[in-house]
Order: C-alpha cells, then structure tokens, then sequence
C-alpha cells in the first residue's frame, strides 16, 4: 500500500468511527475485521465472513458511503465483499491459542482462572519463547461464527448490546432456551469481545456449577471474603446454566446477594439457563423478582432456513465443501439442535473418508438413516394429555370429560392446541381424543388459544394464575422429556 492509500485508509477509518463511535468502529472496523479497495466510483470493503458482510452492509452501510463521499469527494458506491485473506486470518484465529503477552496484567477470568489476554501484535521472538498451549485449553467461540436466524435474531442483538454499548445494556440480561439453541455460544462471544474491546475491563465467566463448588468450598475453609471479593469485583459476570442453583437455596442466596452488589454498583450480569426463569419453580421469588427486573429473551430450536444456514456455516469449515442438495436433506429432516447438526456433518465427512467414496445424495441417506430415523421424536396425543395433565394438575381423564366448566374446558383448549401443533392429527381425531369434541369445536378451540397468546393472556388453574403463554411453556418442556 502506498503513503497516498494509507492516507486514504486513515481518513475513510477516522470519518466512519466519527459516524458510529469510535467503540463501535473498533468493535467491526478493525483491521483484522475490514479491509479497503477502491476503483473509480466504487468503495469495496473486505470483510472476513458472511455474518460481517451482512451485519456492516445493515447496520453501517450509510456511513461508509458518506464517508467515501467526504473523502473521495464524489459519489461513490459501496460494496461489502467476502475476502479470501480476512477470511483464512479469521479461519486461523478460530483454531489458534491465545498468547499473554509479557507484562500485562489479567483483565478477564473464566471459570474462576486468570484467563490469557490476546496479542495479536506480538513481536516473533516473543513468540518464540512462550511454551506451547495445552491441547485441552478452551477455544472461546465468536459472535462473528453465530448464525442469525429467526429463532434467535433478538437475543443475538441484545448480546451485541452488551458489547457496543455496555454502559447502555439492560440488566441483568437472561438468555433461554433448551440444549443446543446457542445460548453458551452468545455467552462466549460477549466474554471473547469485551477481552477484546475493553482490556481494562475485569471480564468473568463461570457455570452455576463452579459458582456452587466453590461457595462450598468457601464456607468449609472460611474463606468467604475472598469469594466474594473474587465475584464481586467483575465488571462483567457471565454466569452460564442458572438451573443449576434450582434446588440449592443456600448457593441462591449468595448468588442473589452478589447480583444485588452488581447491580447496585453498575456492573452488567449475563446469565442463561435452559428455560424462563419464572418456570423455574425452584427459584427463590427474591430471585426470579431481580432476573425478571432487566430483559429476559428466548432462543427457539432452529427453524429449517437457519438450520441450512447453520450447515453452511459448519460445513464452509470442512475440507471439501458439500454440495447443497446434501446440506438441504440435513436441514429438512434434522428438526434438533446445533449439536445434533454438527454430529450429523461429523458422520457424513468421517464414513465418507474412511470408505472412499464422495458425499452426494446416496451417501447422506444411507449414512445418516439412523440419525434421521431418531432426530426427532414422534409426539402422540396420549403424550399431549399426559404433559399438560403434569403441568396443571389433573387428575387422569380429566380432559375428557364432558363437564364444561373453565376448570376442565381451559386445559382441554390447551391440550387441542398444543395437539394440533406437534402431532399429525387431523381436527376431528383431536376432538374425539379430548372429551368427544366434534372438527369445529377443536378448530373454535385452538384459534381461541391463539387468540390468547396473541393477547398475552393468563388463565386460572387451580390455586394458580399462569400466563397462557407459561402454561404452553412448561407443557412443551414436558414433552420433550
């Protein structure tokens, strides 16, 4: 690059970070995130990825073409472009060890350890005299390797959120969902980005587990001071499956203590847990008051345009690309999650290998019949009564019976939608099934649950009142055991 183009690259980098901030600027325009080229009219910025290209091209297309116009002065057009030498520094970072440089002092914990700070502007004789990273050390996920989807899109941004405005973020932020939706993949990204972003900053991360060991620990050696000390003092506390404190008061208690001290002194917790934390019956109502205080967001399982997404993502990593009549049957037939997805990938590529035949269509049916046999479990209207009688209370029988009273006709409503969305059966056999209901009243009774969700309505069974939304909730988690 000449003197002229590096002058260049200076002014567009100093007007965009003017536009957007310079946190913001540094968090997506850094030089290992963007690289620009120019011809005539037209602004090419390089990036290392789809989820770069299609986050800068939504969020900061208009500043950049400003700031081409400044510069360049003339109308000039922008176009955001995959580039091969950002995209195989970015391949290579996901894969490599983290090095600490000499003299810095630790600005991020995980799981209760001094983590390693990145230099990526290590000098090679440095390098050289830094031992080899343990094979086992933990790769931290980035956002940039999250796929987008509909079923995940806000908690994503609010993820973002943390880490482009920190000091705005609501808080605390709870992130939930069942296995392998990506909620500890959100939590890897926010710690690996604030290492980045903020290394003045006192990053941690732990699991509810090691939260709960080491308060035991604490109490049986004395040494509670430090342990608090040791929580209380993050910046950021990323705190992943929250469930695990359920059915361990003490722990919830010195937990809730510490989110007390956070949110009282402007600290910002992140936590996930496997489901809403007002469905955890188990937790302390102290508890469940102070998560519900800040934002609360969902990840749903993968709906099949970003299961394909996911495969494409996962399956660009490989050594040889798959086609894509391969990556549509997956994501068709495989309604599970993340990891059953990059299973399925492992034991196509693996048989593919050790027999020597190439991956087409022939060898994904016959190789991963057993996967697709068992991806996802048939749901039958005996199960369908047996999970909403479990959640509500009912004795069994209940939803048929012909009694019309709210009691017994509100879960039988339930029961036929719920029915309707996760079995193959047509209207009239849910109606017989339910209390000898006819094809119009099952219809009249699921569009009635839809109305109430829509509504954000709550309905009284028993001694308790739930949200028609909880109640769906619960029952689908009930399901799915």
């Amino acid at each position: 690059m000449t003197t002229s183009e590096r002058e260049v690259v200076a002014a567009l980098s100093q007007d965009i970070a003017q536009r957007i901030g310079e946190p913001r600027y540094r968090l997506w325009f850094a030089p290992h995130n963007t690289k620009f080229s120019w011809e005539e009219d037209q602004l090419v910025v390089g990036v290392p990825n789809h989820f770069f290209q299609e986050w800068l091209e939504n969020k900061f297309a208009h500043a950049v073409v400003a700031a081409a116009e400044l510069v360049f002065e003339r109308p000039m057009r922008v176009r955001f472009s995959i580039d091969p030498q950002l995209f195989q520094a970015a391949r290579q970072a996901q894969v490599g060890h983290c090095v600490k440089e000499p003299g810095s002092a630790p600005a991020a914990v995980a799981s209760g350890q001094d983590a390693e700070a990145t230099s990526p502007a290590l000098p090679v004789q440095a390098l050289r005299r830094v031992p080899p990273t343990p094979r086992n050390s933990r790769r931290w996920r980035s956002l940039a390797e999250f796929v987008v989807g509909a079923c995940n899109r806000v908690a994503h941004a609010a993820a973002l959120s943390v880490i482009e405005s920190p000091e705005a973020s609501v808080n605390p932020l709870v992130l939930h969902g069942s296995v392998g939706t990506g909620k500890t993949h959100l939590l890897e990204g926010i710690y690996a980005s604030l290492r980045r972003e903020r290394p003045d900053w006192r990053v941690c991360y732990t699991t509810s587990e090691d939260f709960t060991n080491r308060f035991v620990q604490a109490m049986r050696l004395g040494k509670l001071a430090g342990f608090r000390k040791h929580y209380r003092e993050c910046d950021v506390l990323l705190i992943d499956d929250l469930q695990f404190l359920a059915t361990k008061p003490a722990t919830q208690e010195e937990f809730l203590h510490t989110l007390d001290f956070l949110l009282a002194h402007g600290r910002q917790l992140v936590a996930a847990c496997d489901c809403h934390p007002r469905l955890t019956e188990e937790f302390a109502p102290e508890l469940t008051d102070r998560l519900l205080g800040g934002a609360v967001w969902g990840l749903q399982p993968p709906d099949p345009e970003t299961r394909l997404s996911i495969l494409r993502s996962k399956a660009a990593g490989g050594e040889s690309p798959l086609r894509e009549d391969v990556l549509r049957l997956l994501a068709d037939h495989l309604g599970g999650n993340v990891r059953e997805l990059e299973a399925a990938l492992h034991g196509l590529r693996h048989l593919a290998r050790v027999t020597g035949r190439s991956i087409d269509l022939n060898l994904a049916r016959e190789t991963l019949a057993n996967i697709l046999r068992h991806a996802t479990r048939t749901v039958q209207l005996p199960d369908v009564d047996r999970a909403v009688r479990q959640v509500l209370g009912l004795e069994a029988g209940a939803l048929q019976a012909k009694q019309r009273s709210w009691a017994v006709s509100h879960p039988r409503m339930l029961a036929i939608f719920l029915a309707r969305k996760h079995t193959r059966a047509a209207y009239s056999q849910i109606g017989r099934s339910f209390g000898g209901r006819n094809h119009s009243t099952a219809v009249a009774a699921e569009r009635k649950v839809r109305q109430w969700l829509q509504d954000n309505g709550s309905l009284v069974f028993g001694d308790r009142n739930l949200s028609v939304r909880d109640a769906v909730d619960r029952v689908e988690r009930e399901l799915k055991r």
